[in-house]
């Protein structure tokens, strides 16, 4: 009953054995053969290959998508490090490109200065040279800086320094290659100045602060406006005139104090300026003239007669009678003014006197 019962049973179909592979591969081999010439020959499957077609797109988009995903990905880490590099490489130009800006800008400004100083030095009627600022001075408590221009290019102790708008300081020290400039604004300068609107004259003192002048000394009733402007004055011999030198920036005047407050600003760029122009004013400036001198023979000769003409006249006053007293003292100041006349003579001609007239003088007051 059992091996009935197994013999009889049905076989499953995945189990079923039909036509042999061979067969199988020369029929689909025909099949496609035969496809391949209708196709060629007539046509007739290009509407089938396109309705394929549209049904298998939707399977191949997603079939593709990780494909695409991973270029996508692979394509935006590429693009990321490509876009830092050449920040960093932007970065870099800018810094570049911002240093030859600042250098240009310095370049144009430095040729705006020194166009500036060329124009300056051509109506300064006095000859010049332009000097260039080195290095401030060691000691900070001064307004001195170090040019480039010394002995040997013609410079001098004193001699003016001055910007395309005025003056600047005063040559202080020399050396063979360097000067060293005191600029307005120390507290040991001074410089004779000139009120434009009235002619006024004063001195402008150094406060040893940046920017600050102030006129010393003057008094409470002087005409002196806030908005003057100052020019050099050229009563020292040293700075031309007509040199711009600052403005009147503050005026008080109390009624307790003999003297006014006055606070000016100087005009030129005294902290700003590289270029300056020095003033060689002393190898033109004419000599200043010595004083006149008196020689031991004439001051000698001159006290001697002083001595005998007020001798004689205390002579004079002994021998006089009363009378004549009473007269010279009714007329007060009249013989003072004509015994000091004979004196003013002498004392005016200082020269000394021949020698046959100084022996009977010497002769005479020994008698």
């Amino acid at each position: 009953m059992d091996g009935a019962g197994l013999t009889h049973m049905e076989i499953p179909p995945l189990f079923k054995q039909g036509a042999s592979a061979r067969a199988r591969v020369l029929v689909f081999a025909l099949l496609s053969v035969i496809m391949l010439v209708v196709d060629a020959r007539m046509q007739v499957l290009g509407r089938v290959r396109q309705a394929v077609g549209a049904v298998l797109y939707p399977f191949q988009t997603v079939a593709m998508v990780p494909r695409d995903a991973a270029g996508k990905a692979a394509d935006y880490f590429t693009s990321l490090t490509m876009l830092q590099q050449e920040n960093q490489s932007l970065r870099q130009q800018q810094i570049v490109n911002a240093q030859l800006m600042q250098h240009e800008r310095l370049l144009a400004a430095e040729n705006v200065q020194l166009r500036k100083l060329l124009d300056m030095q051509q109506r300064v009627p006095v000859q010049s040279v332009v000097g260039e600022i080195l290095y401030d001075a060691r000691d900070p408590f001064t307004r001195k800086v170090i040019l480039n221009r010394g002995s040997q290019q013609g410079v001098v102790a004193g001699q003016p320094v001055i910007d395309d708008i005025g003056i600047v300081g005063q040559v202080t020290r020399v050396f063979p290659f360097t000067s060293e400039v005191t600029l307005l604004t120390d507290k040991d300068q001074a410089i004779p100045v000139q009120v434009v609107r009235n002619g006024l004259r004063s001195v402008a003192y150094g406060r040893g602060q940046t920017g600050v002048l102030d006129l010393r000394f003057m008094p409470a009733n002087a005409d002196i406006q806030k908005g003057d402007m100052l020019v050099t004055s050229g009563i020292d011999g040293i700075y031309p005139p007509g040199l711009r030198v600052a403005t009147v920036a503050l005026v008080e005047t109390r009624s307790a104090d003999s003297f006014a407050r006055i606070v000016c600003q100087p005009l030129a760029g005294i902290d700003r300026h590289r270029q300056l122009l020095i003033l060689l004013v002393g190898q033109e400036s004419a000599p200043r003239p010595e004083p006149e001198t008196v020689d031991a023979k004439s001051a000698k000769l001159f006290k001697r007669r002083l001595r005998d003409s007020t001798r004689d006249s205390s002579a004079d006053d002994a021998n006089a009678t009363p009378k004549d007293n009473v007269s010279q003292e009714r007329k007060g100041v009249a013989n003072p003014a004509a015994a000091a006349a004979p004196a003013a003579p002498a004392a005016a001609t200082p020269a000394p006197a021949p020698a046959s007239t100084a022996k009977p003088a010497v002769k005479e007051s020994t008698r």
